[in-house]
C-alpha cells in the first residue's frame, strides 16, 4: 500500500463531531434514558407507602404504560434526527469565529441569561409577559413531571414527594398550569382578536396548531386531575391543588367505574397534546424555544457592533465570488439565525423603511434566507414558516425570494438588530448580500453610480475638488492643516469629513466646532487636501473594491503620521475609523465632537456658564452614533448644559430612534417609493412644539433641515442644526446678554471713580 495513503497529510485537519451528530446522540440519549425510567420501576417494584403522596400511573393499565415508554422514546430519537437535519443546514455556511473563551464567556452567559429570562422580550411589556407566561408555565409543568418521574425511579428511603413536600409540589403544578393556560389564553387573544400589524400579517395555520396542542396539553392536564382526585376520593391532602380539587366536587357523584374512564381518557388525551408538542417541535416555528437560547449565547462576535464583517483584500485575493448570493455564502451564524426567528415581527415594527411604504420588510429577508435554506438542504426541511404552496424554490439562490430592491431600500439603521428578541443579525446579511449586488453584477441604483465615480476620482461622494477641502478653515484661528508627511504634533487629529468639508449647511458646523475648541484652548489641526472619503458609503453600499481603494491610503498615512486620537464629527467616519480601520491596521481612539464637547463642558475647560437659550428643543438620535456605537447620552448633555432651555423627546427616541433615510448610503439615491423617510421623522419632530432640533451627525442635518422645510417650516420657528452651533449661539447669546445687562454697572464705576478724582460726571 502506499504510504500517502496510510499517513494523513501533515495539515490534514482532524475529524470532528459535528454538530448535528451531537444532537442525535443527545436527543437518543434523552430517549433511552425515558425507555430505562419506564422499566426500572417494573423491576425494583419501589412504592411511597407514605399516607401523603401520589401513586403513578393510578389506574392507568399495564399496555398502556407500554406504549407510553415505547412511543415517547422513539419520538425523542425522531426529534433529534429532525433537528440535526435543520443543523447540517447550519453547516453549510462559512466560517464564523463565535468560540467560547475567557474574554467572552462571560459575556455569552449574561446574553443566554437575558434570553432564557425573557429580559429581551420583556422590552414589550404585554408581549414579553405573555410569553413569559407561556415559557415559565411550560418549564414549571415539565419540570413538575419530571420530580414525579425522578421520585418514581427512587427507592423508598430516598423517595421525597410525600408529606409537606407532596402538598408545594401540588399547589406549585396548579400554579403553573394557571400561568400556563393564561399565557395561552392571551395569545390566542392577541393574534386573533386584537391582532396587532406585524402579529396579523404574519399569521399562519401553524400558530393556531400550536396554540392549540398547549392549550390542548393544559386542559387534559387538569382534566386528568380532577378525576384522578375524585377517583381517589377526594383526600384532603389534594386541596392543595387548588384548581384540581375543585374540580374533582363536580364529578364526585358519579361512579367509580365512569370516573376511572374517564381518568383514563383524560390522561391518555394529555400524553396525545404531548405527543403531538414533540412532533411539531422540529417541524415548526415552535423550534425557536431551542434555538433563540443557542443563538443569544453565541450572539458575540469578535468585531464591533458597528462594524461589518471583513474581507480579503481584493487587489490581492484570487476568489472568484464576492457578498452572498446563495445559501453557502453566509455563515454558520447566520444560518442559525433563520432558524431562531421567532417571526415576532418586531424588527418589522421598527423599520422606516417599511414604516415609509418601502418593499423592505426585515423579517421577510430572514423568513424568504430561511425558507431557500431549508427547501434546498439535503434533506430538504420545513421552511421557517408555512409558506403558500405556490410558492417553489429551486436552487439556493437567494435572490429566487428576495428582490433587489429590497436590499436596496435599507438604510442600514440597525433597528432591526437592536430590537430582535433573540439577537438575529438581519442587517449583517443585507450587507453581505449588496456586497454581491454592488461587485459581482454591478446591480445597484444609478445615481449610487454617480457617488462611486466621485468618491474613484475627486475622493469625495460630493465630486467636488479635493483641493477645496480645508477651504471652510480660511480666516479662522487655531486650525492648522498638517502635512502627512510629517509626524502629528497635536493631541487631536480633526477629521471633518466629506461633509463638514464641501456641504454648506455642514461647513457651519465644522467652523461651530472649531471655535469652540478654540476657546476651549485646544490646538485643531486638520488634514485638509490629503484627508480622504473613509469609503462609509462605498462600503455600506457593498462596493468593498471602493472602500478598501479608499481606506488604504487613509490607514497608511495616519500610521505613516503616528495618529493617536482623531476627533470625528461624522458618526458614519466615527463609526469606519474606530470599528473598521483596525481590520486594516488601523487602530485609533477616535470620539465624536459630542462626546469631546461633553467633556470639555464637565471639566470646564469649556466655560458654558452664560450659554443661554431660552427656547424648546429636541435632538435627533443619528443610527450610526446611537445604535451603531452606543452613544446617547453625550449629545443631550451637551445640549442640557445651556440655561433657559427645554429639552423634549420625540416619541421615538433612544434606541429606539428612527432614522433620517441617509444611511447605508441612501443619502446618495432616489426616494420614489411612499413617504421619504427624512418628512416622516421631520413631522415627529415638528409634533413636539420645539423650535430648534438638534442633531450630531451631517446626514441628519441634511435630511431633517429638507424635512422641516418640507413640512412649510421656516428657520425662524423651526431651526435645524447640530448640537455643536446650537451651543455655540447659547453661549455667544449669553455673552451679549451679560454684557448689556453689566453695561450700567460699568458706567456707575467708572462714574463713582470721577467722583473720587473731582471730575464731574455726565448729567
Amino acid at each position: 500500500m502506499n504510504a500517502a495513503t496510510e499517513t494523513p497529510a501533515p495539515d490534514a485537519e482532524p475529524k470532528r463531531v459535528k454538530p448535528h451528530q451531537l444532537a442525535i446522540v443527545l436527543f437518543t440519549a434523552v430517549g433511552l434514558f425515558t425507555l430505562v425510567s419506564g422499566i426500572l420501576p417494573q423491576v425494583t417494584k419501589w412504592e411511597n407507602d407514605n399516607a401523603v403522596h401520589r401513586t403513578v400511573f393510578v389506574n392507568i393499565p399495564g399496555p398502556i404504560q407500554v406504549v407510553f415508554y415505547t412511543v415517547i422514546p422513539v419520538l425523542l430519537i425522531w426529534v433529534g434526527i429532525m433537528f440535526a437535519n435543520r443543523m447540517k443546514n447550519w453547516e453549510r455556511g462559512a466560517p464564523s469565529q463565535r468560540r467560547t473563551n475567557t474574554k467572552n464567556a462571560k459575556q455569552r452567559l449574561k446574553d443566554f441569561r437575558a434570553g432564557v429570562y425573557m429580559q429581551t422580550l420583556l422590552r414589550d411589556a404585554g408581549a414579553g409577559l405573555m410569553h413569559s407566561m407561556i415559557y415559565f408555565g411550560f418549564l414549571a409543568l415539565l419540570g413538575v413531571t419530571t420530580v414525579l418521574e425522578v421520585d418514581h425511579q427512587l427507592p423508598e428511603q430516598l423517595k421525597f414527594l410525600h408529606g409537606t413536600t407532596y402538598k408545594a409540589y401540588a399547589f406549585i403544578g396548579d400554579l403553573a398550569g394557571l400561568v400556563f393556560l393564561g399565557g395561552i389564553v392571551w395569545a390566542v387573544v392577541r393574534r386573533y382578536v386584537q391582532r396587532p400589524y406585524r402579529i396579523r400579517i404574519k399569521s399562519k395555520p401553524e400558530h393556531a396548531i400550536i396554540l392549540g396542542v398547549f392549550f390542548a396539553i393544559g386542559v387534559t392536564g387538569y382534566g386528568a386531575e380532577m378525576f384522578r382526585i375524585a377517583l381517589e376520593g377526594g383526600p384532603e391532602y389534594e386541596k392543595w391543588s387548588f384548581i384540581g380539587y375543585p374540580l374533582s366536587t363536580l364529578v364526585d357523584g358519579m361512579s367509580q367505574s365512569a370516573l376511572s374512564t374517564w381518568h383514563q381518557w383524560w390522561w391518555i388525551g394529555h400524553v396525545a397534546a404531548f405527543v403531538a408538542f414533540l412532533a411539531i417541535l422540529p417541524l415548526t416555528m415552535l423550534r425557536h424555544i431551542f434555538t433563540s437560547p443557542i443563538n443569544l449565547y453565541l450572539k458575540d462576535k469578535d468585531r464591533p457592533k458597528g462594524a461589518m464583517r471583513p474581507m480579503a483584500n481584493l487587489m490581492e485575493t484570487e476568489l472568484e465570488s464576492f457578498g452572498a448570493s446563495v445559501v453557502e455564502d453566509f455563515t454558520w451564524k447566520q444560518l442559525l439565525d433563520l432558524d431562531a426567528c421567532t417571526m415576532c415581527g418586531r424588527c418589522t415594527s421598527v423599520c422606516p423603511a417599511h414604516a415609509t411604504g418601502k418593499s423592505l420588510d426585515p423579517r421577510e429577508i430572514v423568513l424568504k434566507a430561511g425558507a431557500v435554506m431549508a427547501a434546498s438542504g439535503s434533506p430538504a426541511v420545513s421552511a421557517p414558516l408555512g409558506e403558500d404552496k405556490e410558492i417553489t424554490i429551486s436552487a439556493n439562490n437567494l435572490f429566487e425570494r428576495i428582490t433587489a430592491e429590497e436590499i436596496w431600500a435599507c438604510t442600514t439603521c440597525k433597528a432591526c438588530d437592536e430590537i430582535c428578541p433573540v439577537g438575529i443579525e438581519i442587517t449583517d446579511k443585507i450587507f453581505d448580500m449588496r456586497r454581491y449586488l454592488s461587485l459581482m453584477e454591478s446591480n445597484f441604483p444609478p445615481e449610487l453610480g454617480n457617488a462611486y465615480r466621485a468618491m474613484e476620482n475627486q475622493f469625495n461622494p460630493w465630486g467636488l475638488n479635493q483641493g477645496e477641502r480645508g477651504d471652510w478653515a480660511d480666516g479662522m484661528d487655531g486650525v492648522t492643516i498638517v502635512d502627512p508627511g510629517e509626524a502629528l504634533q497635536h493631541e487631536y487629529l480633526y477629521w471633518v469629513g466629506c461633509a463638514g468639508s464641501f456641504d454648506d449647511k455642514n461647513k457651519k458646523v465644522t467652523q461651530a466646532m472649531a471655535q469652540l475648541l478654540r476657546r476651549a484652548g485646544i490646538d485643531v489641526a486638520i488634514l485638509g487636501p490629503s484627508e480622504m472619503c473613509t469609503g462609509d458609503s462605498a462600503r455600506r453600499s457593498g462596493n468593498e473594491y471602493l472602500f478598501q481603494m479608499l481606506a488604504q491610503p487613509n490607514v497608511e498615512m495616519l500610521n505613516g503620521m503616528g495618529v493617536k486620537k482623531i476627533i470625528a464629527q461624522c458618526p458614519h467616519c466615527l463609526n469606519t475609523l474606530k470599528n473598521e480601520y483596525p481590520q486594516l491596521g488601523g487602530n485609533y481612539e477616535v470620539i465624536h465632537h459630542t462626546q469631546l464637547l461633553e467633556q470639555l463642558i464637565e471639566s470646564g475647560q469649556l466655560d458654558v456658564s452664560q450659554a443661554t437659550l431660552e427656547e424648546r428643543i429636541t435632538y435627533h438620535d443619528s443610527c450610526y452614533l446611537g445604535r451603531h456605537n452606543d452613544v446617547y447620552v453625550a449629545p443631550r448633555k451637551v445640549v442640557g448644559a445651556i440655561k433657559g432651555i427645554e429639552v423634549v423627546e420625540m416619541s421615538l427616541n433612544g434606541t429606539k430612534g428612527m432614522c433620517c433615510g441617509a444611511g447605508g448610503a441612501r443619502m446618495w439615491m432616489e426616494e420614489n417609493t411612499g413617504t421619504k423617510v427624512n418628512d416622516e421623522r421631520a413631522a415627529q419632530a415638528i409634533s413636539t412644539g420645539a423650535t430648534r432640533v438638534a442633531t450630531a451627525c451631517p446626514f441628519c442635518y441634511i435630511m431633517l433641515d429638507d424635512g422641516v422645510k418640507g413640512a412649510g417650516k421656516e428657520e425662524h420657528e423651526v431651526k435645524v442644526a447640530d448640537v455643536s452651533i446650537h451651543l455655540l449661539e447659547a453661549i455667544e447669546a449669553g455673552e451679549a446678554k451679560f454684557h448689556e445687562g453689566s453695561a450700567p454697572l460699568v458706567d456707575a464705576e467708572l462714574a463713582a471713580a470721577k467722583l473720587d478724582d473731582g471730575t464731574p460726571t455726565p448729567t
